[in-house]
C-alpha cells in the first residue's frame, strides 16, 4: 500500500481577479476562494504607490524561480537532423528531456497553492511562497493604510492570473484607487473549481519557513540606505566561483558590518547598533533573491534582519510605514538534502497533550499574542513546551507568526488541519535515514561519525559506519561539506549510491550520517560552554576574526586542540599566515591553554567565526 504524497485542494472562484481604471478612479478587484466562508476587505487607499509597490514586489517574489536550467538545444538537433546530419539519437534524448521539462511545468504550475490572504482586525496580510520554494513572504497591509474601511475576517486563497503583475505594474496612482477583495465580485465568466493536488513536499516547506521564525535569532537594523548599497553591489557584479555568501559580522555595541564573498567587499552599515550580548559571524547565501526587494526601496523606513543560524532561515523585514513586507529566505536557494539537517531542527520534540490546542483557543479568543502572555496562559507548562507547541500548530498551519511584530496570530491555512506527521520528511529516502537514527518505526539501525576531517579552505571531510538491519550488513558512507555548505565527493557502498550515485539525491545512509553530524555539533556546541562539557574535549578548531576599522583588513586567528597539542595559525585573510604549536605534558593542560587562549581572543574583540563555516 502506497503512501499519497499529495494533498488535495478544491478552489472555487466566482470571478477572475483584475484592476478596472477609467478616467476618473482605479479599482483592484481581488477574487477570493468562496468555500471558507465569508471573507474579505474593502476601502480606498489613502496611499496608492505604496500599496501597488508593496503587492508588485510581493508577486514578483511568488513568481520567482532561479534554479538552474540547461540550455535547450532542440531547435539546433532538429536542424542538423533536417541536414542530414547523424544526431537521431541525440535528438531523441533531446526531445525526452524538452517533453519532460514541460511537463513537468505544466505540473508545478496547478501543483502549488495560491496565496493565502488574512484579514483580521488590525490589518490584511499576504502570504506567497516562490516557484523554487526558497522565498516565503508576508505583506502586511495596516489599516490605516485604508479609508472607509470594510472587513470580514477570515483566512483564505486568493486568485492571481498570469497577466495580474503586469496589470499591477502600469496602475495609475494619481487617481484615487480603491480596493476590493472579497468573494462576491460580480462574475464576468463563470469559472469551473480547480483542483489542485499540492505536493507534502511544497506544504513542507512553506510551514516549515513559518516555523523557523518561532527560534530564538541574532537581531540587527540596518538602514534603507544599506539594503540599496547591497543591491547595487550584487546588481553591479558576478561572482565566477565560489564562496558566493553575504558575510554578517556582528559585534556588541556597533553597527553591523556586510561582507561580499568572494571579492571581501565590505559594507559598513549605517542602522542601529548590534545589541546581542556576543559577537557573531553568520553566512547566508541564495543572495540573489534579494534583488526582489529593490521596488520597496523609495518606501522603506528600516530594514530588520532575523538571522537564525547556518544553513535556517534568514528574515528581512522591510518596515514601510503603513505596509510591512516580510521576506524569509531558506538557507540555500535550491534546498537540496543539506537543509534537511537544518530543517530537523524545527520538529517539536515533546508536547503536552492538550496545550496546541489550547494555546491556539487562546488565540482565537483574545487575537495576536507575543510569547509572554502565551507562556503565562499555559497553565505551568515550560516556555520550552510553550514554544513547541506554538511550532506544532505552525506545522498544522493553523497558527503563524508575524516576524515583523513579534506576535502569533491564528491563521487556517487550510480547512483542516495539515498533519504533521505527513510533512515531518521530505522524501521516503529522508524516513527511512530517520528510521536508522532510531527516530520511530520499525529499521532502527546504528548510526556514528568514525571520522571528521577539517580541511582548510575547503570544507569539512565526514566518514561514517550505518548498521543497517533491515539489510543486514553495514555501510560506509562519507561526503566532503564544502565553504557554502554544499555537498560534493559524496560515496556509499549501497545498491542506491551504486545504480545512481548522487543523481537522484543521496541514499539514506548518508542522510543518515549527514543527520548525526549536525546533531553533534549542536551537542558539542552546548557542552562546551559548560565547564563539565569542556572537560571531554579532545580535538576543536576554532577560528577568531577582527577587521580593522582603519585599513578594513581581517586579521584572522585559527586555534586548534589535538590531544596534547595546540596549534595556532594567524595572520591577515589576504596574506601569508604564520603558525605555532605548543606541546602539553597532558591533555587537561592542553585543554586549558587552548580555552584560555580562545578566552583572550575573545577579550581583546575577536569573533568566533566557527560557526559561519557549515
Amino acid at each position: 500500500m502506497t503512501t499519497a504524497t499529495r494533498h488535495p485542494v478544491e478552489l472555487r472562484y466566482a470571478t477572475a481577479s483584475d484592476v478596472e481604471s477609467n478616467a476618473d478612479a482605479s479599482r483592484v478587484l481581488l477574487a477570493l476562494e468562496g468555500s471558507r466562508g465569508t471573507v474579505g476587505v474593502r476601502g480606498r487607499l489613502k496611499d496608492a504607490s505604496l500599496f501597488r509597490d508593496a503587492l508588485t514586489a510581493t508577486f514578483g517574489i511568488l513568481a520567482s524561480d532561479l534554479r538552474y536550467r540547461g540550455k535547450d538545444r532542440t531547435a539546433y538537433l532538429a536542424y542538423l537532423m533536417k541536414k542530414g546530419k547523424r544526431a537521431s539519437a541525440q535528438i531523441w534524448e533531446a526531445q525526452k528531456a524538452f517533453l519532460d521539462n514541460a511537463l513537468d511545468g505544466e505540473q508545478k504550475q496547478d501543483a502549488v497553492l495560491d496565496p493565502v490572504l488574512t484579514v483580521d482586525p488590525d490589518s490584511v496580510s499576504l502570504e506567497v511562497f516562490s516557484r523554487d520554494e526558497s522565498a516565503y513572504a508576508r505583506l502586511s497591509l495596516d489599516n490605516s493604510l485604508f479609508e472607509g474601511r470594510e472587513a470580514a475576517h477570515g483566512s483564505t486563497f486568493l486568485d492571481v492570473p498570469s497577466d495580474l503583475l503586469s496589470r499591477m505594474d502600469r496602475l495609475r496612482t494619481y487617481l484615487p484607487v480603491s480596493l476590493e477583495a472579497h468573494v462576491a465580485l460580480p462574475a464576468k465568466e463563470a469559472r469551473e473549481p480547480r483542483n489542485v493536488q499540492v505536493p507534502h513536499a511544497w506544504l513542507r516547506g512553506f510551514l516549515q519557513v513559518q516555523s523557523a521564525a518561532t527560534l530564538p535569532a541574532n537581531t540587527c537594523e540596518l538602514a534603507p540606505i544599506d539594503l540599496y548599497n547591497l543591491l547595487f553591489a550584487l546588481r553591479t557584479r558576478k561572482a565566477k566561483k565560489a564562496p558566493r555568501a553575504l558575510r554578517f559580522e556582528l559585534v556588541p555595541g556597533a553597527p553591523p558590518r556586510l561582507v561580499l564573498e568572494p571579492w571581501e567587499l565590505v559594507l559598513e552599515c549605517h542602522g542601529g547598533k548590534y545589541t546581542g550580548t556576543a559577537p557573531a559571524v553568520v553566512r547566508t547565501f541564495g543572495r540573489q533573491r534579494l534583488v526582489a526587494l529593490a521596488r520597496l526601496l523609495p518606501h522603506a523606513k528600516s530594514v530588520r534582519l532575523q538571522l537564525m543560524g547556518p544553513g535556517l532561515p534568514v528574515f528581512w523585514v522591510i518596515d514601510m510605514g503603513q505596509a510591512t513586507l516580510t521576506m524569509g529566505l531558506t538557507g540555500w536557494t535550491e534546498s537540496g538534502w543539506s537543509s534537511a539537517a537544518a530543517f530537523d531542527v524545527l520538529m517539536p520534540r515533546a508536547v503536552p497533550a492538550g496545550l496546541a490546542e489550547k494555546l491556539r483557543g487562546k488565540l482565537r479568543a483574545d487575537g495576536p499574542q507575543t510569547f509572554e502572555p502565551l507562556v503565562a496562559a499555559a497553565g505551568g507548562a515550560t516556555k520550552e513546551q510553550v514554544r513547541a507547541a506554538l511550532q506544532l500548530e505552525c506545522l498544522r498551519g493553523r497558527v503563524l507568526f508575524d516576524v515583523a511584530q513579534g506576535k502569533y496570530r491564528p491563521r487556517e491555512l487550510m480547512a483542516t488541519p495539515v498533519d504533521e506527521s505527513v510533512i515531518r520528511f521530505g522524501s521516503e529516502r529522508e524516513a527511512r535515514a530517520h528510521r536508522l537514527l532510531g527516530d520511530g518505526g520499525p529499521g532502527a539501525g546504528e548510526v556514528k561519525l568514525t571520522k571528521v576531517h577539517d580541511m582548510v579552505g575547503e570544507g569539512t571531510r565526514i566518514h561514517g559506519e550505518v548498521v543497517d538491519r533491515e539489510a543486514v550488513r553495514s555501510f560506509f558512507p562519507s561526503f566532503t561539506l564544502d565553504l557554502e555548505g554544499r555537498v560534493k565527493d559524496a560515496s556509499c557502498g549501497c545498491p542506491h549510491f551504486r545504480r545512481s550515485g548522487m543523481r537522484e539525491g543521496p541514499c539514506e545512509h548518508q542522510l543518515a550520517l549527514r543527520l548525526v553530524y549536525a546533531r553533534r555539533r549542536a551537542e558539542e556546541e552546548a557542552l562546551r560552554q559548560t565547564p563539565e562539557g569542556r572537560k571531554h574535549i579532545r580535538a576543536e578548531t576554532r577560528s577568531y576574526v577582527r577587521r580593522d576599522a582603519q585599513s578594513g583588513q581581517e586579521m584572522v586567528y585559527r586555534v586548534s586542540l589535538d590531544g596534547q597539542v595546540v596549534a595556532v595559525e594567524w595572520g591577515l585573510r589576504t596574506g601569508e599566515a604564520r603558525q605555532q604549536r605548543l606541546w602539553f605534558d597532558t591533555d587537561a593542560e592542553a585543554r586549558a591553554a587552548y580555552f584560555t587562549r580562545l578566552e583572550t581572543l575573545s577579550a581583546d574583540g575577536y569573533i568566533d567565526a566557527a560557526s559561519s563555516l557549515v
